[in-house]
């Protein structure tokens, strides 16, 4: 099953790691995710998945999708 809240940490964890800062805040996440922070709220509330926007992100960000949604390592995709 896929859960949001582990989506975001992964989110949150890259976005660490690329930024060099050690607290990434909810509105930061909206703003990488093309997200409007009101909207972000919404869902994240409703534990709704934006998918589309996920896919844009990982698009962007040449990361794997499987590995944000399902936590795949690419060694085990090939």
């Amino acid at each position: 099953m896929i859960v949001f809240h582990d989506i975001i940490e992964r989110i949150r964890t890259l976005l660490q790691h690329q930024n060099g800062q050690e607290k990434i805040k909810d509105r930061e996440i909206a703003a990488a995710l093309e997200l409007d922070p009101q909207y972000f709220a919404v869902i994240k509330k409703r534990n709704k998945i934006p998918y589309e926007a996920l896919a844009h992100f990982c698009r962007r960000r040449k990361i794997s999708l499987n590995w944000l949604l399902f936590d795949q390592k690419p060694k085990r995709l090939t």
